[in-house]
């Protein structure tokens, strides 16, 4: 019996430091928050509607790179080319002059044929480099990048005509550095519809329990998981209600509802293209290109595919980023695009071969958080705001460089375990 418990105990100790270290990177950016938002002194109605017009405007980004990790490409670089191909779009509309809903659908129509064109190019280059892709696509995109400055410095104006002297510079030659998109696509998703975020949050919350409601009753009986969740619901109905009737100030935050769904669907399409049959390929390949390719699998196909997806995705996502933004920086909006993407990804408790929407939306959360808070944070603290700048800018390359050398290490670790066994 001792030594039933002796074993359990060890067996619980053993998991315990296996989700610590699969977590620590999140668990360390909690924390950091938390400390941010203690010493940044900002009221948390400011926090919060900071956080969710970032959440709105970044989480589509930071879901387009689960399919490439699922499948084993690792963390894609390469959406900063996705990125390109939207503002390729977005520029080519706001030249025609057309703004709105329609100005956006058109720029995300456009998208499709350019984002697929240089998914199919990256994908044929990444399967040239197996074991390096992630490298590669960082490279590549640094190579697109020099290309895209080409196209708008030098080609317009000369072998591509366009005589629109809001784009063009003085010289007849090269795009302006600063677009305004006032009057083109700016806000053109968001304000479609708004609603106060406690309110969308009751809705839901109603409808969640009576859907668990249901589900009790056609059973006829309520699991544990069941019983939490609705006292969890209801608690939150509860809050929300009271922080309507007492705070009337929180009716001010206000929810991008069409935003948010667009975010949703794209949820919804990436759980189930993971029950399909290509999600299916796109695991077996993630896990072992070898077996996968003697299972019948098109290997280099499968690849080609999610950094596809993953591209259209990119492009669509920057497109949702510029018009919450409401200007485009042509030559700068897309080049840190990658960076900051991956490093919300891996701080919400993702790794190079496994990603979640769940640690895509966490980490968006917390690196969007630590971003609000850490300018004020660090002037508090250091006197000078700069040096909260240079810190979330240091976080951003820093957690990258961690999160590889935890995966490497890892790694190793498991390779060592399989030679003792």
């Amino acid at each position: 019996m001792n030594e039933e418990n002796s074993i359990k105990g060890k067996s619980k100790s053993i998991k315990l430091k296996e989700l610590l270290f699969d977590n620590i990177v999140t668990i360390l950016f909690v924390i950091l928050c938390l400390i941010g938002v203690k010493y940044s002194g900002q009221p948390m109605i400011f926090i919060v509607n900071e956080l969710i017009d970032r959440i709105s405007r970044n989480s589509f980004l930071v879901i387009s790179l689960i399919i490439p990790v699922l499948a084993g490409m690792g963390l894609n670089f390469g959406i900063v080319i996705g990125a390109m191909a939207g503002q390729i779009a977005l520029i080519a509309v706001t030249h025609w002059g057309i703004g709105g809903i329609q100005g956006f659908l058109l720029c995300a129509l456009l998208t499709v044929p350019i984002a697929v064109l240089f998914g199919y190019l990256t994908g044929k280059l990444l399967n040239k480099t197996k074991g390096q892709e992630m490298i590669a696509s960082m490279i590549l995109g640094f190579f697109a990048n020099g290309l895209y400055q080409l196209l708008f410095l030098f080609l317009i104006g000369t072998l591509i005509p366009m005589d629109n002297p809001i784009l063009v510079l003085s010289g007849g030659v090269g795009i302006k550095n600063t677009i305004d998109l006032s009057g083109g696509i700016k806000y053109s998703l968001d304000n479609i519809v708004q609603f106060p975020i406690l309110e969308v949050l009751v809705v839901i919350s109603i409808i969640s329990i009576l859907y668990i409601l249901f589900k009790g009753f056609r059973n006829k009986k309520f699991t544990k998981k069941q019983i939490i969740n609705l006292s969890i619901l209801l608690g939150t109905d509860i809050v929300s209600i009271v922080l309507i009737q007492s705070q009337p100030i929180f009716k001010m935050i206000k929810l991008p509802v069409v935003t948010i769904l667009v975010v949703m669907l794209l949820c919804i399409f990436n759980v189930f293209i993971m029950k399909t049959k290509l999600g299916q390929d796109f695991k077996a390949v993630g896990q072992d290109n070898h077996v996968a390719k003697v299972s019948g699998i098109a290997v280099n196909k499968i690849r080609i595919i999610s950094i596809v997806i993953s591209t259209v995705f990119a492009g669509w996502g920057q497109l949702i980023f510029l018009q919450n933004l409401g200007t485009l920086n042509t030559y700068g909006s897309h080049e840190q695009v990658g960076m900051f993407a991956i490093a919300a990804l891996l701080i919400g408790g993702a790794s190079v071969s496994r990603a979640t929407i769940s640690q895509a939306i966490i980490g968006t959360i917390l690196f969007h958080t630590l971003f609000i808070v850490s300018p004020q944070a660090g002037k508090n603290l250091l006197g000078s705001a700069q040096i909260g700048e240079y810190f979330r800018v240091f976080v951003a390359y820093g957690v990258i460089g961690l999160s590889l050398g935890l995966h490497a290490w890892k790694k190793q670790i498991q390779a060592k375990n399989k030679l003792k066994a």
